[in-house]
């Protein structure tokens, strides 16, 4: 994928060597104000003061005082770019934050051209880099569930150790089949923004566990479709791809379908308990999008998904 001469995107929060938020710096230090009164005729006058230099120390600097005051562990508040704590990011992790940042932006001239073409305005998701864990609006998070998309902060998380062993166990590499994957949790935004998701969200309330599973399948090939679309759109305008690109992002879609992902790790196969499609359907909504460029051939909820 030719990438290094593109634009990176300002949309990046990188929070790679920070311990997720427990609760806010704000909270911990507002429960102390209120119980300050207590504090300082308990403790005496002296060390009351001290105790006010902690409160707003720890205010200023976005650590939960009230954590450790209790005994438990200290934490940062999450905030700001670029990494922080003790990690120190290897070269090769450095470099594809920086490819991931060009992906993003990418995505986003793609989207913004095409919420514009149907005379609607796209809004810019943040995409977090973390390592580890994480917590978002949707929860927390740990580096085993992959890169996920919270359309309650509008934002995409993602570990960077996702694309070591997307390299090394389903045996997908290459750097456009790491596009891809940005590329699928911005469609999953793209859902949100159209509507799409919170219908899906409520239809899953009222359906079966079975149906529901079914719904989620539909809702994930359509990222991939998205997905696709954004792969047309980008080679058309910015001339993104080269040999061999799209058969590693067809990998990388085959590599995480649940029938394989479910006959790897348990040795059989459940359709009924897929929530992402099978290889074979990853695969096919990817090529749709892409050889269509369309937003209407990627309805998923109308069309056979096959």
């Amino acid at each position: 994928m030719r990438w290094k001469s593109g634009r990176r995107s300002d949309n990046i929060e990188d929070r790679r060597g920070m311990s997720p938020m427990r609760g806010g710096a704000g909270g911990g230090a507002g429960l102390l104000l209120r119980l300050l009164p207590l504090l300082l005729r308990r403790r005496g006058g002296k060390v009351g003061l001290v105790i006010v230099a902690l409160i707003f120390g720890a205010q200023y600097f976005g650590v939960d005082i009230a954590g450790m005051l209790s005994g438990g562990p200290m934490t940062a508040q999450v905030g700001g770019s670029g990494p922080r704590g003790d990690a120190k990011p290897t070269a090769e992790e450095e470099q594809l934050a920086d490819f991931i940042a060009v992906v993003l932006a990418d995505t986003e001239d793609t989207w913004n051209a095409l919420f514009a073409q149907a005379g609607r305005r796209y809004q810019e998701p943040k995409l977090v880099l973390f390592s580890g864990s994480v917590q978002s609006a949707c929860g927390s998070a740990q580096s085993a569930m992959g890169p996920f998309y919270c359309p309650a902060d509008q934002k995409v998380y993602i570990d960077l150790s996702f694309y070591t062993d997307l390299r090394q166990r389903p045996g997908a590499p290459g750097d456009f089949a790491q596009a891809y994957v940005v590329a699928h949790e911005i469609g999953h935004h793209v859902q949100t923004l159209l509507g799409i998701s919170s219908k899906v969200h409520e239809a899953k309330r009222q359906a079966s566990k079975v149906a529901a599973n079914a719904l989620s399948v539909r809702q994930e090939l359509q990222a991939d479709c998205f997905a696709g679309l954004w792969a047309h759109h980008a080679d058309r305008s910015r001339n993104v791809l080269e040999q061999g690109d799209v058969e590693e992002a067809l990998t990388a879609a085959a590599a995480i379908g649940d029938d394989r992902l479910q006959q790897q790790g348990r040795g059989y196969v459940t359709p009924d308990s897929f929530t992402h499609g099978s290889s074979a359907q990853r695969v096919r909504w990817f090529r749709v999008g892409l050889q269509s460029g369309q937003l209407a051939d990627c309805d998923t909820f109308t069309l056979e998904t096959g």
